[in-house]
């Protein structure tokens, strides 16, 4: 999970006690305005913070760094209690349906005319952060999928390696499992998959619709295909071992990308930096990066949204505004491949001729340009966060061989069923 835009979660322990203030509580020292941004993860701003309070000498702004459950845990805190949030917050978009429908705790951005800036962002990221004319965020990255892939790995197996190549092979998720079968029976110590889970959301974030219903917010998991065949086919590769139970940014995942215990992760544009951090120089040149199967799909994405209660709205607004700049979108891409929700910004010529030379100089820009243009988005409902974890963890419990496939889906959707009660 970005979950996810570099989704790293670094707790910043000293950071912490300033959850239990309000913005307003520190004062506006030496006659500065003082704001707070509060993010999951490095969100790679410190530099564009550093430019902004160069821009503006009236202003000091601190950001604020926790983990992505204490995050957002700690936003519905404070929100219920009317005071601790920050002057800009960041939401994730799975939890951006249930603070739509709390809206009154946060600054309608409209009003700061921010409706002005529609036109800036693809159509279905301006639709996330909002309700109806009420503007509650302003759209910083996406995680349009692709897939990365050992190329070593698939050499050793005797599977075609060029990433054009590898993209013919794999055109959908059926080929994949297919490729999953070829690959473990010529490299049985090495797994196909990270997990099953991460395969999972690849597939179920090319659909329209997951666990609800986008006509009348309804649980259809039970019966909605593009679920059960999901998980029947992840949970299928868990079920043969052909994955390494390595849950995305765990301790877990980081050890067996340095060892290169499995050989293909479906990739936002914002995972590429952790492969690199947990790979390490001496797996420079063995990755590559190519077509998700299904062409496309989203993982991850987030907004910038101002919190009613904080004592600076306008002031918060404009930064917000600046961070979520075409300009500094582009920096934030070419900096950290922090993929923007910008058309302007990831078509821009400079973006579309990037290329990583950590993933033997795949052209990065372009495929995850082209992943963007292609994506639709899906519904996310507004119990999504609820239920979507069980689902994760039926999954689990299949890579741990302590259910089979279809023990695990009546499970999940019992417990789902459960947790909406």
């Amino acid at each position: 999970m970005r979950t996810i835009a570099r989704r790293t979660a670094i707790v910043v322990a000293a950071l912490l006690p300033l959850a239990a203030c309000t913005p307003g509580d520190a004062g506006d020292a030496g006659g500065k305005t003082k704001l707070t941004i509060a993010t999951f993860g490095e969100f790679g701003y410190a530099p564009l913070i550093a430019e902004y309070e160069k821009l503006h000498p009236d202003i000091t702004v601190q950001n604020r760094v926790t983990d992505f459950d204490t995050h957002h845990k700690g936003l519905a805190t404070q929100l219920a209690t009317g005071r601790g949030a920050a002057d800009v917050v960041a939401i994730e978009e799975q939890y951006m349906p249930q603070y739509r429908k709390a809206k009154d705790k946060f600054a309608d951005l409209a009003g700061y005319g921010a409706r002005e800036l529609e036109k800036q962002w693809a159509p279905w990221k301006w639709a996330q952060g909002t309700d109806g004319a009420f503007v509650l965020g302003l759209g910083t990255d996406m995680g349009s999928l692709a897939l990365c892939y050992r190329r070593d790995l698939f050499q050793a197996a005797g599977l075609p390696a060029d990433r054009e190549e590898v993209a013919k092979l794999m055109p959908d998720w059926a080929a994949y499992a297919a490729t999953a079968e070829r690959f473990t029976a010529q490299t049985p110590n090495v797994k196909f998959a990270d997990s099953a889970g991460t395969v999972y959301t690849a597939m179920l974030n090319q659909s329209p619709e997951n666990y609800f219903s986008q006509r009348d917010d309804s649980f259809i998991a039970d019966r909605n295909p593009s679920v059960r065949t999901a998980f029947f086919l992840s949970g299928g590769l868990a079920a043969k071992g052909q994955t390494a139970a390595a849950t995305t940014f765990t301790q877990a995942w980081n050890v067996a990308i340095k060892q290169g215990s499995f050989a293909t992760v479906a990739c936002p544009a914002w995972m590429l930096s952790q492969i690199k951090e947990a790979g390490g120089d001496a797996n420079r040149g063995k990755w590559d990066v190519t077509t998700v199967p299904g062409k496309s799909g989203n993982q991850g994405g987030s907004f910038l949204t101002v919190p009613k209660q904080g004592a600076h709205q306008k002031e918060a607004y404009e930064l917000a505004r600046w961070l979520t700049a075409p300009e500094q979108q582009k920096k934030l891409f070419l900096s950290d491949g922090i993929l923007p929700s910008e058309p302007a910004v990831y078509e821009d010529p400079e973006v579309l001729a990037h290329a990583d030379p950590y993933f033997g100089d795949a052209p990065t820009g372009r495929i995850f340009a082209a992943s963007a243009d292609q994506l639709r988005p899906n519904y996310r409902g507004l119990r999504d966060a609820d239920v979507r974890p069980e689902f994760g963890r039926a999954l689990g419990r299949i890579e741990e061989r302590t259910d089979t496939v279809d023990q695990a889906w009546t499970k999940a959707v019992q417990q789902a069923q459960a947790a909406l009660k």
